[in-house]
């Protein structure tokens, strides 16, 4: 099973080039965010009713990653971004998506800060209420029960940071030597129980 790292927080705060980056280090499958090329198709405008397209074509991109079979898989956003943003600008979200965003929660968020520059791109609309978006993608990735990592600072310290958070999760999941050396002992008691049971007493 791929072990999965969303990189997330509200808009213009260097969460694609993390991702890109971080994809490059640990030779990983990226998700590109899904919404992006939706919404400039679009010119930018996103109605309610494309929220269901939105977040099916996230999930696709992700399912389609995670059979890839690559061990880590790192995805430029995820539905909790859609479920955000709908619930900001139409005061509600489609009840299915927020249950999917709960059950596909990832193994570990790097919630980007807004301590770099905001940059306009002709879909980015919330230059203005940055702090306010950010506390929205706070609570939300607090309330998603999943671990989080913080990534400030500029992008060498971006990554330096966002590399070490994944290794970190990397060793809970794949190398536990508390869990590795109670099995070897538990393993070592069986075998020596069954050795005991088999020899004639003296």
């Amino acid at each position: 099973m791929s072990v999965r790292v969303v990189v997330t927080g509200s808009e213009s705060t260097g969460k694609t080039t993390l991702a890109e980056q971080l994809a490059r280090h640990f030779r990983a499958e990226l998700v590109p965010e899904f919404v992006r090329e939706y919404a400039e198709a679009r010119h930018g405008v996103i109605e309610y009713a494309d929220h269901g397209p939105i977040a099916r074509g996230q999930m696709a991109l992700e399912d389609a990653a995670m059979e890839r079979g690559k061990p880590i898989v790192v995805q430029d956003t995820d539905l909790l971004s859609t479920v955000v943003y709908c619930e900001h600008y139409f005061g509600k979200c489609p009840a299915w998506i927020a249950e999917a965003a709960r059950n596909r929660a990832p193994d570990l968020y790097l919630f980007c800060e807004v301590d770099v520059p905001w940059i306009a791109d002709g879909v980015r609309d919330r230059g203005h209420m940055r702090e306010e978006m950010q506390h929205l993608f706070r609570n939300a990735v607090r309330d998603s029960g999943a671990p989080v990592a913080v990534i400030t600072g500029d992008r060498t310290e971006r990554l330096a940071r966002a590399t070490e958070a994944v290794d970190a999760l990397l060793l809970l999941k794949t190398d536990d030597p508390l869990r590795e050396h109670d099995a070897n002992s538990q393993e070592q008691k069986d075998r020596n129980a069954r050795q005991g049971h088999h020899e004639s007493p003296p």
